[in-house]
């Protein structure tokens, strides 16, 4: 195959790697394999545009993706749109689609199984038409974020600091709303803390990412309002892989889910994919089944 590696200089490892001697040990492995690689090594923000540069390409058979999470997303978003098999290099911290790929995290391991991999469709969901491969979140999720943000972090070991004190916040100061859904098309109205859908429900591993992503139904999880200590416990409940003892956490699966807040307020946030957006009015969460190409190990 003719690939096109477009890697976030800027993502997780490859900040403190020598790329030009990354390039050449890639070009090496996928040549063994028989493709022909081109490259594109771009600052981070430039990375948006290198990628949408390279999935309107018609001289190649695929992109490999290489950066943390907010990189593949993009580029899934991306190659979702154009129609582009999308092959991923994990350089981040989570990783999350890679693991639900079954890609190794190591970036010279990941190399020779790419160089081996075979094209095969996977499901992809949508807010509203704007595309994400591992979750919407509103409530807990998006507050922990927003006051994470109000601290100085440069490192990883800073971040994990903000967000240990943003989790703290949150404790002390749930959120509660109103939501009026359609699950499947089903109304309900209800009062809580948080709703998170995920693009396939999420396999029994603490960092919650998805075991499979061909089951064609998103994963939808709930808690109603909490105090302080229930908060607590649902965090702890989450980390350790106890989530389904949680008598206040709620897990189903849908199709679609539709959802209207009668209270909006114009400060309100969602995540998508690890990023912090404004929160629309209505949001409309639909899966697309098979309609995203990637490249996975290839099977025995």
């Amino acid at each position: 195959m003719r690939l096109h590696m477009v890697l976030n200089r800027d993502g997780g490892t490859f900040r403190t790697l020598n790329m030009d001697a990354y390039c050449d040990r890639a070009r090496e492995v996928l040549a063994g394999g028989g493709h022909d690689v081109s490259f594109d090594v771009a600052a981070a923000g430039d990375i948006d545009s290198a990628l949408e540069m390279a999935a309107a390409r018609k001289d190649i058979d695929a992109i490999v993706a290489g950066g943390g999470d907010g990189t593949i997303s993009c580029a899934a978003r991306i190659a979702w749109k154009a129609g582009m098999p999308l092959g991923v290099i994990p350089a981040g911290t989570m990783n999350l689609f890679a693991r639900s790929l079954g890609l190794p995290l190591d970036l010279d391991a990941v190399l020779a199984v790419l160089a081996e991999a075979e094209i095969a469709p996977v499901d992809i969901s949508s807010v509203n038409g704007q595309g994400f491969i591992h979750q919407f979140a509103i409530g807990l999720h998006p507050r922990m974020v927003r006051f994470r943000n109000r601290y100085d972090f440069a490192t990883r070991l800073g971040k994990i600091r903000a967000s240990t004190q943003a989790a703290i916040d949150v404790i002390f100061d749930p959120p509660s709303f109103v939501v009026d859904a359609e699950i499947d098309g089903a109304p309900e109205r209800t009062r809580v803390s948080m709703i998170s859908v995920s693009n396939n429900p999420f396999g029994p591993d603490p960092l919650m990412f998805q075991d499979r992503l061909d089951t064609g139904q998103l994963g939808y999880y709930t808690a109603p309002p909490l105090p302080p200590a229930g908060v607590a416990r649902l965090a702890l409940d989450i980390l350790s892989g106890r989530r389904d003892r949680n008598p206040h956490f709620t897990e189903r699966r849908a199709s679609t889910a539709r959802l209207r807040f009668p209270r909006h307020r114009k400060s309100a946030n969602m995540v998508l994919d690890g990023e912090l957006l404004p929160l629309p009015r209505e949001v409309d969460i639909r899966i697309h089944p098979g309609e995203l190409k990637v490249l996975r190990p290839a099977k025995a």
